[in-house]
């Protein structure tokens, strides 16, 4: 590794020290320790294959690519052992049971962004942790005992909170090392992340909100804005969580995007749990995330999630429009 000139000894504790020494603590352990060789295959790219080779499909009929199944596979074996009974994947149509006598249940996303594999774009891994419970999942987020993230970028990354506020590990090429302890989000945003493609097809307070925010300071908002747009939404998460921010992905107008494009269980649940964690806000445009319970393992649902002022006020634009 390049050594630079203010680098120093690395001595930030390892992750396996810091975690629970429970059931969940034993859960979200096994999930970090599946991520290295996740990270080594991206890392190989195209060399002993294509990882985006198309595979099938998934529940939604949404292209699953060999990555997808790969790390689904891959997570689904190291779960084995560690007390979970039902587990419900984006990459599996049925939910799964582990192990019958299991005291935990979990939602997970194995790869969040797949469209991004091979160009260099943030992906990212999602899960969620809850007592055991109803094998649909049909419960509220704020049931869950502990939630998740990993972010495959320039370092491999590893967020997760119990509840006490978001605690993130970078792996050293050895151990997961934590890095960052206790995150807190700012109340207001200056950076704000969405695709303008779509805003014609939105919701006309939504469509104010963006306009708006684009007149900056020469607008009613009074303040220029930053714009990002990752299309992943670990890479947002995780982005958001170290600097900032806020997000949305609303639903809109297109036919499959009316009731939004995420996925409630196991990508805005365990989202929404990490910034709220932060002090942050999460909901669907107006109802808070963490209430709502899905009708469906796989439903979709509107996300938008960040810093509180600037969520409140979304809310506020739509309300307004009626």
């Amino acid at each position: 590794m390049l050594t630079l000139t203010n680098d120093r000894p690395i001595t930030a504790q390892i992750l396996p020290a810091c975690l629970p020494g429970d059931g969940v603590g034993r859960i979200i352990g096994a999930l970090a320790h599946a991520l290295p060789a996740i990270a080594a295959r991206l890392a190989a790219g195209k060399l002993p294959g294509d990882p985006a080779a198309l595979v099938g499909s998934n529940e939604s009929g949404d292209a699953q690519k060999a990555l997808d199944v790969g790390a689904h596979d891959h997570i689904l074996a190291e779960l084995h052992g560690c007390g979970v009974r039902h587990m419900l994947s984006e990459e599996a149509e049925e939910v799964e049971t582990l192990d019958p006598d299991g005291l935990y249940d979990i939602a997970i996303d194995p790869i969040d962004g797949s469209g991004s594999i091979g160009i260099g774009a943030p992906l990212g891994m999602l899960f969620v942790i809850y007592p055991t419970g109803p094998r649909d999942f049909a419960r509220r987020g704020s049931e869950a005992v502990a939630a998740g993230y990993a972010s495959f970028g320039h370092s491999l990354d590893f967020g997760y909170t119990t509840g006490q506020g978001v605690q993130i590990a970078t792996f050293d090429g050895q151990d997961f090392r934590m890095s960052a302890r206790d995150v807190t989000l700012k109340p207001t945003a200056s950076t704000i992340a969405y695709n303008a493609s779509n805003e014609r097809h939105w919701p006309e307070g939504l469509q104010a909100w963006a306009r708006d925010l684009r007149a900056g300071a020469d607008g009613p908002r009074g303040r220029d804005f930053n714009m990002r747009w990752l299309a992943a939404a670990v890479g947002e998460l995780h982005r958001i969580l170290l600097k900032g921010g806020a997000f949305i992905y609303p639903a809109d107008r297109r036919e499959g995007y009316q009731q939004g494009r995420l996925r409630l269980a196991y990508e805005a649940v365990p989202i929404a749990l990490m910034i709220e964690a932060a002090g942050g806000r999460a909901t669907d445009g107006t109802t808070r995330i963490l209430d709502l319970i899905p009708e469906t393992p796989h439903q979709n649902v509107a996300l938008a999630f960040g810093a509180a002022d600037e969520i409140d006020t979304i809310a506020r634009y739509l309300a307004e429009a009626g």
